[in-house]
């Protein structure tokens, strides 16, 4: 039996991708965008088993009455894949105002609004799979792209405790952590604050630590993301890549090595 799948920002990158290879085995997917045309190829090439849905994630309001029209549509909803989302890049000086809240509603808050508005429906359901889209980013921060790793850390966290909120519902919460990969996140996709002249150094140290063999084929995600929808006990969290996960065993392992060092102070700071 087919599964019913929303997936927020489906007009590109991966939302699209994953969306077709869903289509392509038969699910019924809910797809929303800002903009319905950039889902009319979904349309014309799957039909009825899409459900396009316009939709800005920022609004609270229109996220759950799209909601309840893609359930009224489709009669349930399997999995949500919270994938809507941008990425900021800019020395944290350099961010603007402007920038580092539009990072935060559209990476945390707008994530959090479809997340509010899908639980009553899996509730009543007794059962469902929120796939909420983190990063490599959101377990550790790299220069010129803090306030991006910042919305992702909170995006850990808050999955987090919702796994353990909903996990008498019947509901599966997993975090997919990809590493860099060659979807148009980093260009058209993205923001980049104004450079300032003192933090030139550090985007030229940045661009020379990018090689092209640590981004990914995107393509070689959907086999994954399938086997992770299918599997009756998925895991919390999930990296997309091969780079990712030696990196962020690294990273962890160092923090540890640091923690370890200052335990006497930290279990002093306890008092009696």
């Amino acid at each position: 039996m087919g599964k019913t799948i929303l997936i927020t920002g489906a007009s590109k990158g991966f939302g699209k991708l994953w969306a077709k290879s869903f289509l392509e085995r038969g699910d019924k997917v809910a797809a929303t965008a800002r903009k319905l045309s950039d889902l009319d190829d979904l349309v014309q090439e799957f039909g009825d088993l899409v459900t396009p849905i316009q939709l800005d994630v920022n609004d609270r309001n229109a996220v759950f009455e799209a909601l309840k029209y893609a359930n009224a549509t489709l009669g349930r909803i399997d999995v949500l894949i919270n994938n809507a989302g941008f990425g900021l890049f800019g020395a944290i000086e350099e961010t603007t105002e402007e920038e580092a809240r539009q990072q935060i509603d559209t990476n945390v808050f707008g994530l959090l609004w479809v997340t509010q508005a899908i639980l009553p429906i899996m509730r009543n359901q007794g059962s469902g799979h929120i796939i909420q889209l983190s990063s490599a980013l959101g377990l550790t921060g790299v220069a010129t792209l803090g306030i991006y790793s910042a919305s992702k850390f909170a995006v850990e966290g808050l999955s987090e405790a919702l796994a353990a909120e909903v996990e008498e519902f019947g509901i599966k919460v997993t975090l997919l952590e990809p590493n860099g990969f060659t979807t148009d996140w980093a260009g058209p996709s993205a923001v980049k604050s104004k450079p300032m002249a003192e933090y030139q150094a550090v985007h030229d140290a940045f661009q020379s630590s990018v090689k092209p063999e640590d981004y990914g084929d995107p393509a070689a995600t959907a086999p994954a993301v399938l086997e992770l929808v299918d599997n009756d006990n998925p895991p919390s969290r999930l990296f997309l890549g091969k780079v990712a996960y030696p990196w962020i065993k690294s990273v962890y392992e160092n923090k540890l090595e640091v923690w370890e060092g200052w335990k006497d102070v930290s279990a002093s700071a306890h008092g009696k």
